[in-house]
This record gives structure tokens, C-alpha cells and sequence, in this order.
């Protein structure tokens, strides 16, 4: 029950958020499902609620969405995925909460403090590496976002398009490392509770209804420095947890 009670909080907070601010399930959920429920199972969780809230997401922003770019990106994102994988199979679970916090700390400290210096990349390699680091990262820790805004803010794409296009980016990342980690048995998801889905999703409509009456009110920067600042909490939570277990 204390389980199911998290779930539908953290879903619903991060899905408002990523109504908002164009991300926020993965970034708040991860970190805390990943400690509650571990590393493998926790990220195989978020990769398929983070999937099902991207498309609902998607379809109410979806005249803002870039699609050439989302193409590029979510091309490659099968590459990372597979290297991911592999990672996952050859660490304990103790150091995988290690590289999982670590890697969403580094990806929020280049997306906070690196903001504005970086050179405006050019051409379409920017965009396959974005998918293929993007596809890494979200296959070990359910967290593609700040990778894509790393790019997005050197090359200075427009937020509301890039928020709206993050939407079938994090729905081509959530159902490529979910299916990338089973078929190489990565992952699973056999002991998860069932009640885990209709509560993640009863989470993820109240998330999406108070996020769209809040995103007429609230700034978008605002949304986005609380979805990071929860986002390091958790970050710097599984890395002290895993440093523990070791």
C-alpha cells in the first residue's frame, strides 16, 4: 500500500510537471522508484509509465511538435539502448545505483551550469549522438531529458517546440529500453505488483488535468528549476544509497 500511495504521488507530481515544462516523470520518478523498488525493476517501471504519459502528453501539444527532429533523434536511440543493456547485465545492483545517480547529477550540472556556453552545433551528427547518448541514458536510469536539453539549448530550439517534441522522444526512448532490456534479459518486470499500472496511470491523468490548468498560470522556467532541483534530490539519494549497499 505505502508502495501503491508513492506511485500515484510522484507519477502524478512528475506528469504535471512534465505538462508544464516538457519533462518531469522520469527526472522526479526514476531516482525514487529506483530506490524503492531497485535499480533494474524501478527503471523498467518509469520506461513504461513514462511511455504511456508521453503519448497522452504528445497528443495535446501536438501542432508544436518538430518532427524532423524527433525523427533524428529517435532513430538511434536502439544504439545506446543495446549498450545500456549490457551495462546493467554485467554490474551489481549497488553500482548501478551509483552510475545511475551519478549520470542524472553530471546531466543536470551540464544542463544548469554549462546553459548558454556551449558551441551551436550544426548538421545532423549533433542530433544521431543526442539519440544515441539519450537512448544510454535513459535505458540505465529512465532519463532522456536532460541529454536532449543539452542539445536543444546550444542550438537554441524554440521551448515550446522542444518541450512538445520531447513528448514522442521520451515515448520512442520509454518503449526502446523496455523492449531492448527484455529481449536481452536486461530486465523484467515478473515481481512487479499489477496494481503498479492502473495506479500509475490514475496518476498520470491527475498529473496531465492539474498540469494543463497550471501551465496557464505558472512559467515554464519556474516548472523546469523544480523538476530539476526534485530531480537532484533523487539523483543524489541513489548515489548515496548505492555507495552504502557497496
Amino acid at each position: 500500500m505505502a508502495l501503491l500511495i508513492l506511485i500515484l504521488c510522484i507519477v502524478a507530481l512528475g506528469s504535471g510537471l512534465q505538462r508544464v515544462a516538457g519533462m518531469g516523470l522520469g527526472l522526479i520518478a526514476a531516482p525514487i522508484l529506483a530506490i524503492a523498488m531497485g535499480p533494474v525493476q524501478g527503471v523498467m517501471v518509469v520506461n513504461v509509465l513514462a511511455m504511456i504519459n508521453a503519448t497522452m502528453t504528445a497528443y495535446t501539444v501536438r501542432e508544436h511538435i518538430d518532427w524532423r527532429r524527433c525523427w533524428w533523434i529517435g532513430s538511434v536511440f536502439v544504439v545506446g539502448s543495446v549498450a545500456g543493456a549490457l551495462l546493467i547485465k554485467s554490474v551489481s545492483n549497488a553500482l548501478l545505483l551509483i552510475i545511475f545517480g551519478s549520470l542524472i547529477l553530471v546531466a543536470l550540472f551540464i544542463v544548469s551550469v554549462l546553459k548558454g556556453r556551449m558551441p551551436e552545433p550544426r548538421g545532423r551528427l549533433p542530433l544521431l549522438v543526442t539519440g544515441v547518448v539519450g537512448g544510454f541514458t535513459n535505458t540505465l536510469a529512465a532519463v532522456a531529458g536532460p541529454v536532449i536539453t543539452v542539445y536543444a539549448q546550444a542550438a537554441k530550439w524554440e521551448h515550446r517546440s522542444f518541450s512538445a517534441t520531447l513528448q514522442p522522444l521520451f515515448a520512442i526512448s520509454g518503449a526502446t529500453s523496455f523492449f531492448i532490456k527484455i529481449l536481452m534479459g536486461a530486465g523484467g518486470l515478473g515481481d512487479t505488483p499489477w496494481q503498479v499500472w492502473p495506479v500509475g496511470i490514475l496518476g498520470m491523468f491527475i498529473g496531465i488535468f492539474i498540469g494543463t490548468r497550471l501551465a496557464q498560470v505558472i512559467a515554464r522556467p519556474v516548472a523546469h528549476k523544480l523538476a530539476l532541483f526534485l530531480a537532484s534530490a533523487g539523483g543524489f539519494s541513489a548515489l548515496v544509497r548505492g555507495l552504502l549497499a557497496l
